[in-house]
């Protein structure tokens, strides 16, 4: 009898686990057919897989910050501003793009820290912060660039953003490596354990001897981090630094993020799943745009996902309260 209990099939558990990638699947089919069989090209899916390169290595960020109960809305203005600050000096401080990228990349960093220094110790709202940092890097965006792009860049600086090693994109090579990286961390690392006990119990683990600020600290330095890195895939893509490159990246990050399962109320969630979001929502898109359907039905979609993803995950909290 009790052999028979050990391997029950558990609907739930199974969903709970995979229904992320059943969703993915289900899509990619559906998408298949709708299209004549156009979206299963292998074009197409190494296009879908580039295009999801920089909200992947955004989106491990938000996964770290998401997993301390906070939020991070400053990752597409941070993605915007390190376009702008990377071309700016390269075109008008002759900055070597190399130099230049690395001088925006710990800018972006450094935005992050003190989001984080700011939560931290003065307390306010972890919204309240990354919505003001949101407006305030748009707008050195747009002094910074007068509200044009900035272009003429060197041609290997967008090796990059459009270059492959055999059939894979170098963007997506960098969107795994940030994503192993995430993993690692979350995993394998004593920081990574911490991360999962703030996020659950912020007091116990104060109590317990975990200093609850310096995982702020880092959590939102990473987000930072990664958003500078993606700003920096962009703009080797696009070639051109421009100050509304990043917006509503956000939107789309914390979507994927909470789509791949990882709880807007802390201390749960996986890399691995964040994966399965951050595809979703580029198999959608690319389906969406394939189907010719309009980009304010797109949004509504778009938004519809959010929620619905929102909603099943207070429901995954709701019915453990009650068991419990």
């Amino acid at each position: 009898m009790s052999i028979a209990k050990k391997f029950t099939f558990n609907w739930k558990t199974f969903l709970k686990d995979f229904g992320i990638y059943i969703a993915l699947i289900a899509l990619v089919i559906f998408f298949s057919i709708v299209t004549n069989g156009i979206f299963q090209r292998p074009a197409n899916i190494i296009n879908i897989m580039r295009q999801v390169s920089m909200m992947g290595i955004a989106a491990v960020g938000m996964a770290f910050v998401l997993l301390l109960r906070g939020i991070d809305l400053s990752i597409g203005s941070n993605v915007a501003l390190v376009n702008v600050v990377t071309a700016w000096l390269m075109v008008n401080a002759g900055l070597n793009p190399i130099l230049a990228a690395l001088i925006a990349i710990l800018m972006a960093t450094t935005v992050g820290f003190c989001n984080g220094w700011i939560i931290a110790n003065i307390r306010i709202p972890p919204l309240i912060v990354t919505l003001a940092a949101m407006t305030i890097l748009e707008g050195f965006a747009f002094m910074i660039s007068r509200g044009v792009p900035i272009f003429g860049f060197p041609r290997w600086f967008s090796v990059l953003g459009q270059g492959h090693i055999g059939p894979i994109p170098i963007p997506v090579i960098v969107m795994i490596f940030i994503l192993a990286i995430g993993s690692f961390l979350l995993n394998l690392t004593y920081f990574g354990r911490q991360f999962y006990a703030v996020g659950g119990n912020e007091e116990a683990s104060n109590l317990s001897g975990i200093n609850v600020k310096r995982v702020k600290y880092l959590a939102y330095t990473l987000s930072g981090l990664f958003a500078g890195i993606a700003g920096i895939v962009m703009l080797s893509r696009t070639m051109s630094g421009q100050p509304l490159a990043g917006r509503g990246l956000e939107l789309d990050v914390l979507t994927a993020v909470v789509l791949g399962g990882v709880s807007i109320t802390g201390g749960s969630g996986k890399i691995s799943n964040v994966i399965a979001g951050v595809l979703i929502l580029g198999v959608l898109s690319n389906g969406m745009i394939l189907m010719d359907l309009s980009q304010f039905t797109q949004m509504v979609l778009r938004g519809t996902v959010l929620l619905v993803a929102v909603g099943f995950d207070c429901m995954q909290k709701a019915e453990k309260s009650k068991t419990a």
